[in-house]
């Protein structure tokens, strides 16, 4: 167990390609920290280089308060799952779990000591006899994991580890690596492009853009209080509605305004917003309006927004409702009773929605910044013009009081998993 520090971390390849830009964050004893992002945002570098499989270009790495730019990957006392399970097809999973103690020359009693625990922790203890070819994908990836848990590490790395799993497996084996981390005290880097399973595992999310940190914050900070317009788009299922709209100031009252002249819908903003908007100093301004599905309410007030449904689909639980309004396609989610059948509404219905101001998000046009936090001293460049979510300035977690702004594979000659291949994994 230990606590991580990575201070303005850099990875350069070729002196001209920058995939990970002054990656700043300290990771607490024993937390469970979840890198996320889209395909090609620095997430996998960033824990190859941790792991000491990728050579820093600038910055520090302390694990436990050791420095280990210049460690070896095989003394840095860290273990590694990754997206491809890498067993040996000709042993049982008895010696691949074992495999890594016997190259250390442990005791055969303590090895078939951990070996069974780990086996027991994660509920594979009738598979011990088997080879993989007789296992499933899910039991694959808990052999895989096994492999790591025996090593008793300080700090436990995993790199996109259910992604070849399907749907159903990938909701199994999300519910046993919670439930391993109840039983494991370590220190977890999980690198994931599936925010279902950032906010489902993380004690924190870092959220990272083009190698940029955009966001850290629990799950329910980034997805109440997003920093910019990526983190607001990229976090929440339906994704967020966005829409061009004005913010008023008028004394110390804000509202915010969408549509057009008088057809205009004009709401209040929550006391807590407007709170947040006088200590910015924010004037009125046009502005990017943030506001997630399942937060707007069909209604029949005439000053309401007007729409036109599209599509509806009938999800069980909740109705998604897409309608075309303000000129852009918005989706509406609206949820069901029990009691209710829910019907599915035809194409063309005319219908009105409202919001509550508490959640209505506001960001800057230029920036995509979220206007409720102050702009921070280190900033990414702006956006091209043009480019709806442009990156924003690097941002801690807010709070509701005194809110700042919200904020692989080993070695070859390694001992720990030499039959590990690269998967190529961007990231």
């Amino acid at each position: 167990m230990a606590d991580l520090s990575l201070r303005k971390v850099k990875k350069v390849y070729d002196n001209t390609v920058v995939a990970v830009q002054a990656f700043d964050l300290e990771i607490a004893d024993k937390e469970f920290i979840v890198l996320v992002g889209p395909s090609g945002c620095g997430k996998s570098t960033t824990l190859r280089m941790v792991a000491g499989l990728e050579e820093i270009t600038d910055g520090e790495i302390y694990i436990g308060g050791r420095k280990v730019n210049t460690v070896s990957p095989k003394d840095r006392d860290i273990a590694m799952v990754f997206q491809n399970y890498a067993l040996y097809p000709h042993m049982t999973v008895y010696d691949n779990i074992a495999y890594g103690l016997k190259l250390r020359k442990f005791p055969k009693r303590v090895i078939d000591q951990k070996v069974r625990e780990a086996a027991e922790i994660l509920d594979i203890t009738e598979l011990l006899k088997r080879k993989p070819k007789a296992l499933s994908g899910g039991q694959r990836q808990r052999v895989a994991i096994g492999r790591a848990i025996v090593r008793e590490p300080q700090v436990f790395l995993m790199d996109e580890p259910l992604s070849n799993l399907d749907a159903k497996l990938r909701n199994q084996m999300r519910s046993e690596i919670i439930k391993l981390r109840q039983k494991v005290n370590t220190t977890f880097i999980y690198v994931t492009h599936d925010q279902t399973e950032a906010m489902t595992l993380g004690d924190r999310i870092v959220i990272m853009r083009d190698g940029f940190v955009q966001q850290v914050g629990t799950p329910q900070e980034v997805f109440h209080h997003p920093a910019n317009l990526f983190v607001a788009g990229f976090i929440g299922t339906p994704q967020m509605n966005i829409f061009d709209a004005r913010l008023v100031r008028e004394g110390e009252r804000y509202f915010v305004a969408v549509g057009e002249g008088a057809a205009a819908h004009t709401v209040e903003l929550s006391p807590e917003k407007q709170a947040r908007l006088r200590a910015c100093g924010v004037e009125s301004q046009p502005v990017k309006l943030g506001l997630r599905p399942e937060h707007l309410t069909l209604t029949e007030s005439d000053d309401a927004v007007y729409a036109a449904v599209d599509v509806s689909e009938m999800m069980g639980s909740a109705v998604h409702i897409h309608v075309s309004a303000c000129g852009q396609d918005v989706v509406i989610v609206v949820p069901l009773s029990e009691e209710e059948d829910g019907e599915a509404l035809p194409m063309g219905t005319p219908v009105r929605f409202t919001f509550r101001g508490s959640a209505a998000h506001v960001f800057d046009v230029e920036t995509g910044r979220n206007l409720e936090y102050p702009i921070a001293r280190e900033s990414e460049p702006e956006a091209p013009a043009g480019e709806e979510q442009g990156p924003a300035e690097k941002p801690a977690a807010p709070t509701e009081e005194a809110p700042p702004a919200p904020e692989g594979i080993p070695e070859r000659e390694t001992l720990d998993d030499p039959f590990a291949e690269d998967d190529g994994q961007e990231g």
